[in-house]
């Protein structure tokens, strides 16, 4: 029986841009260009791994988002997944990680899995938490912050490296696997890939696909809220010390007067 992969992928704004919110204190993703979240990336590398181990294997990559969000499941294609799924629904919008995790749980169960593959956390949200709330939702053991991670006889198995020591982890599949970016270097998609992506399947679902009520997801079923948000004040001139002698003593003045000695 084919092994079955799905990779969770996020569309977020691109890092080096100017991100702002929205009117609503929502992350604003229409003024700014979106990318596939490099954390998620070194997921895909892992599940492509995976699969290329196996006797047979099927890589589906899984998002929720909007309409843009397909250039990142084309990336994840590009670089050699199967399939991919994607969740788009006006309702979504302001969807927090409670929300996001019924959606991908109700995808995930739909689309058919084995093995649950996530990065260890988005470049946006940066909360690293979905991961063991898609578990629990799922009712599958999880083993996360993996830097090396294999299948083999039904039985997922990873490293996870700490400050002092490293931990040897396995659990039965079917399972939900986190990867940091010290699992692997991503591979780039080859222009081959490129092309074969454009053919390969993506299917699109709704919140009524899942049986998800409206109430549920969204800003209105958020567990979390932004109160207020402010830009960032702008960078004041430095202090410039000329050192026409003094320049160690006013240097040390400077620094008892920030507190720093």
């Amino acid at each position: 029986m084919s092994l079955r992969i799905v990779v969770c992928v996020k569309y977020v704004p691109d890092a080096t841009g100017d991100r702002k919110f929205a009117d609503d204190l929502t992350v604003d993703r229409d003024d700014v260009d979106g990318l596939l979240s490099e954390l998620d990336e070194y997921a895909v590398e892992q599940a492509l791994q995976i699969a290329e181990e196996a006797d047979d294997a099927e890589v589906t990559v899984l998002t929720v988002g909007p309409e843009d969000a397909k250039d990142a499941l084309r990336k994840a294609l590009s670089m050699g997944a199967d399939k991919a799924v994607h969740v788009e629904d006006d309702d979504l919008h302001g969807t927090d990680v409670m929300g996001t995790s019924l959606v991908l749980a109700k995808a995930i169960e739909k689309t058919g899995y084995d093995v649950v593959i996530a990065g260890m956390a988005s470049t946006d949200g940066t909360m690293g938490v979905l991961p063991a709330i898609l578990a629990e939702r799922l009712g599958v053991p999880q083993v996360t912050l993996l830097s090396e991670v294999s299948i083999e006889d039904g039985v997922v198995k990873g490293r996870r490296d700490g400050d002092s020591a490293s931990e040897q982890l396995e659990a039965s599949l079917p399972a939900v696997v986190s990867v940091t970016d010290q699992s692997g270097e991503a591979r780039y998609p080859s222009f081959k890939g490129i092309m074969a992506a454009k053919k390969k399947p993506v299917e699109s679902l709704e919140l009524d696909d899942l049986d998800i009520d409206a109430d549920e997801v969204g800003l209105a079923g958020a567990w979390t809220a932004v109160d207020s948000a402010a830009e960032r004040p702008a960078r004041t001139a430095g202090t410039i010390v000329k050192d026409e002698g003094e320049g160690g003593k006013q240097l040390a003045e400077f620094l008892a007067g920030q507190k720093f000695i």
